[in-house]
C-alpha cells in the first residue's frame, strides 16, 4: 500500500473516490509541502504546483492506496504529463516521505493562487461528470487520447449539469420523470469531438404499464448558442455561410449552409456570453442587446444538443459582411448582409434550411416593429 500527496482537485473527496473507483473510507490527513505554491492554470479548471521559496502548498496526504488505485490515478493525471515525484511533506509535527503528481516547469501558464473552495463552487459538479466519462475509458484508450478529448468531455459535462439544474416547464408534462426510466445497460461505442451513447432501457407508458426493454442511441454534444444580428435602423440582418459536414454526408449538392452566428457554450460560460463571444469570433462585430428567441432541442429523437437562440442588436454598415472564423478550428466563414425583406424571401422560397435561422427570422418578424420603435 502506498501514500500520495494531493494539492488540487483530488483533495475533493468525491472526485478522488470516483477516479480510484472505490467508495471505501480513506486514510486522509491535512498536509503541506514547503517551498511550493499552488496556482490556477490560466483559463483552465485545474491547478499546477510550482516551486516558490518560503511558500507552503497545502493539501492532503492519502495513505493505503493500492496498485490499482495508483494505476487509475496515473491514467487520470498522465494525459497531462503529470508524473509521480518523491517529496517530503509535513503532517502536523511529523515529516513524511511520499509522492506527488508534478509536471515540468513552464508546462502550463500560471494564473492566480489556487483556492479549493472556489473550485468546488464553480467547477466541482462539472468536473465530476467529466471525470466519470474519462474513467469509463480506463483500460480501453490511452491517457493522452482522453486528455486530447478533454475539452469536449468537459463541454458535454457542462451541458449535463446545466440541464440538471434547469427549471423545465411541467404544466403539460406532469407525468413520469427522468428517475422513472430504468437503465438495463449503457454503452458508448464512439467518443471524440462528439460522442454516441447507446442504452437498453424501459420507461413508464402513459397507460400505466412499463415499456419493453428497447435500445436507443443518441448523438451527444454540448449546448450551443445562436445569434441573428439585426440592425433596426437599417432594417437588415447579417447571416453567415460555411461548409457543413451534415448536409454533405446526407448528399446535399450544396453543403454550404446559411445560418445565424452559432457556437458551443464553453464550460463556465453562460449562453449569453457564448453568443457575444461567437459574434466577435465569426463576424468581428458586437451586439448591444440580446433578445431571447427560445431554448430548445432541435432533434430530440436523436440528439442531446440544446440550443439557446437570440436576436442581437448590432450596427451593420455596408462593409460589415466580411470573412472570419478561427484558424485553430479551420473555420472558413463568409458574411452576407440581407434586408429584412430578403430574409423573409429566403424563408418563403425554402432557401433558408437552417432551423435556428428560420426560428429567429420568424421571431424577428413578430417583434420587428417593436424593436424598431425602441431603437
Amino acid at each position: 500500500m502506498k501514500s500520495l500527496f494531493f494539492y488540487g482537485t483530488l483533495c475533493h473527496l468525491p472526485l478522488l473516490k470516483l477516479v480510484i473507483g472505490e467508495s471505501r473510507n480513506l486514510d486522509i490527513s491535512p498536509a503541506a509541502l514547503d517551498d511550493h505554491a499552488v496556482h490556477w492554470v490560466l483559463d483552465q479548471s485545474f491547478p499546477v504546483m510550482i516551486k516558490a521559496k518560503d511558500s507552503l502548498a497545502h493539501g492532503v496526504l492519502v495513505n493505503g492506496l493500492s496498485d490499482t488505485d495508483i494505476a487509475r490515478l496515473d491514467f487520470y493525471e498522465g494525459g497531462y504529463d503529470y508524473v509521480l515525484e518523491p517529496v517530503r511533506v509535513r503532517v502536523g509535527e511529523d515529516v513524511r516521505e511520499t509522492q506527488v503528481y508534478l509536471t515540468g516547469e513552464g508546462r502550463w501558464p500560471i494564473g492566480a493562487l489556487w483556492d479549493l473552495k472556489d473550485w468546488e463552487r464553480e467547477w466541482a459538479p462539472t468536473v465530476l461528470v467529466a471525470a466519470l466519462e474519462m474513467m469509463e475509458s480506463y483500460g480501453r484508450v490511452s491517457a493522452h487520447d482522453v486528455a486530447r478529448r478533454y475539452p469536449q468531455i468537459l463541454q458535454r459535462a457542462s451541458s449535463a449539469v446545466r440541464a440538471s439544474s434547469s427549471d423545465s416547464p411541467g404544466r403539460d408534462r406532469a407525468g413520469p420523470k427522468r428517475s422513472d426510466v430504468d437503465i438495463h445497460e449503457s454503452r458508448k461505442p464512439y467518443s471524440n469531438y462528439f460522442a454516441i451513447q447507446e442504452m437498453d432501457l424501459s420507461f413508464p407508458r402513459f397507460d400505466g404499464d412499463i415499456s419493453p426493454v428497447v435500445t436507443r442511441a443518441a448523438f451527444v454534444s454540448g449546448d450551443a448558442a445562436t445569434v441573428l444580428p439585426y440592425d433596426p435602423v437599417r432594417d437588415r440582418v447579417l447571416v453567415i455561410e460555411q461548409f457543413r459536414f451534415g448536409p454533405y454526408l446526407r448528399g446535399d449538392p450544396s453543403p454550404w449552409s446559411i445560418e445565424p452566428v452559432a457556437g458551443r457554450i464553453d464550460p463556465g460560460e453562460t449562453p449569453e456570453d457564448a453568443a457575444r463571444r461567437e459574434m466577435e469570433e465569426e463576424t468581428g462585430l458586437s451586439v448591444s442587446r440580446l433578445f431571447p428567441v427560445g431554448n430548445y432541442y432541435p432533434s430530440p429523437g436523436a440528439m442531446t444538443e440544446y440550443l439557446y437562440s437570440y436576436v442581437g442588436l448590432a450596427d451593420l454598415p455596408d462593409n460589415s459582411a466580411g470573412s472570419a472564423g478561427l484558424a485553430s478550428e479551420a473555420e472558413d466563414i463568409r458574411g452576407h448582409l440581407l434586408s429584412f425583406d430578403a430574409l423573409m424571401e429566403m424563408l418563403a422560397t425554402g432557401e433558408a434550411q437552417n432551423g435556428p435561422l428560420i426560428l429567429s427570422a420568424l421571431w424577428l418578424d413578430r417583434h420587428r416593429e417593436e424593436i424598431r420603435q425602441g431603437a
